[in-house]
């Protein structure tokens, strides 16, 4: 990625690229508007679910589940209000929207503060749906995988990105994207919450290495300027590229430790050594 020297100077121009821009690879004239009220409501409500949860003796739901939502709620409202200002913007944007806030918004377990916040009737009625075996396919790491990375690469490899400049409408569907399937291959790697049949976690961690390589190579093609159509200079790219690059690492390694958090290997029974006669 052009060494330590190359990545420092990328990280120290970007702040001032993503507040000015140079015009070129970004999004003029966006303004996220009411989507800033999204991740504002979802915490307000996740906010009073939890607070109703609280016991007598001062018990509830765990304050660990309520930071994790709450930062992935900050996360979402900082990448939504990010202003235009070229492809390094666009490169944050992505990495906040799309890979840190929906870990966060995960790790705060929704899914089960919702059985616990509901009557029982519609309880039942959540864990049918959450066991049928259409959303057991849906929710497989792999489609999350296909989702997320499958859609990077067409957005830049392809005249889509090119298009959301020139169409808000086709901009604000792609943040939506990259939101959704971030949190189902969040979810489907490391969710806390119930929901269908998930591989092993070596199948997972398997999966995940995949992201992890496809994140890096898209990366470097950008910083290289190779097979990529985006509309904007070399620094740019190469700005947007390390924050992809270096940030993409970090959020899969969070992820990863998520995930290992949650493992629980099988414990052999019986002796380990037999002894003949």
């Amino acid at each position: 990625m052009g060494g330590t020297l190359a990545v420092g100077d990328a990280l120290a121009t970007t702040a001032g690229r993503v507040v000015g821009g140079d015009g070129h690879g970004g999004h003029d004239g966006y303004a996220p508007g009411p989507a800033l009220l999204v991740p504002l409501v979802l915490f307000w409500v996740y906010l009073a679910a939890a607070l109703r949860q609280r016991g007598p003796d001062g018990g509830g739901w765990p304050h660990r589940r309520t930071t994790a939502f709450g930062a992935g709620a900050g996360l979402l409202a900082v990448g939504l209000a990010l202003p235009a200002g070229g492809f390094a913007a666009h490169a944050w944007q992505h990495l906040l929207v799309g890979m840190l806030a929906p870990l966060g918004l995960v790790l705060g377990a929704p899914v089960t503060l919702a059985l616990r916040s509901i009557d029982r009737r519609r309880g039942r009625a959540l864990v049918r749906l959450l066991r049928r075996p259409a959303l057991a396919a849906f929710a497989h790491p792999v489609t999350g995988l296909v989702l997320t990375t499958g859609g990077l690469y067409a957005l830049y490899l392809t005249p889509l990105y090119r298009a959301t400049l020139a169409h808000p409408a086709l901009h604000h569907l792609a943040h939506l994207h990259f939101l959704l399937s971030g949190l189902l291959f969040t979810w489907s790697v490391a969710g806390p919450d119930p929901g269908p049949h998930r591989p092993r976690v070596p199948v997972r961690l398997v999966v995940l290495g995949v992201a992890v390589a496809a994140h890096a190579a898209l990366a470097q093609l950008l910083y290289a300027g190779l097979a990529v159509d985006v509309p904007a200079p070399p620094g740019q790219l190469r700005a947007g590229a390390t924050v992809m690059y270096y940030g993409g690492d970090l959020a899969e390694i969070a992820l990863a430790l998520a995930l290992l958090a949650t493992w629980r290997p099988a414990v052999r029974k019986g002796p380990l050594l037999t002894h003949s006669a």
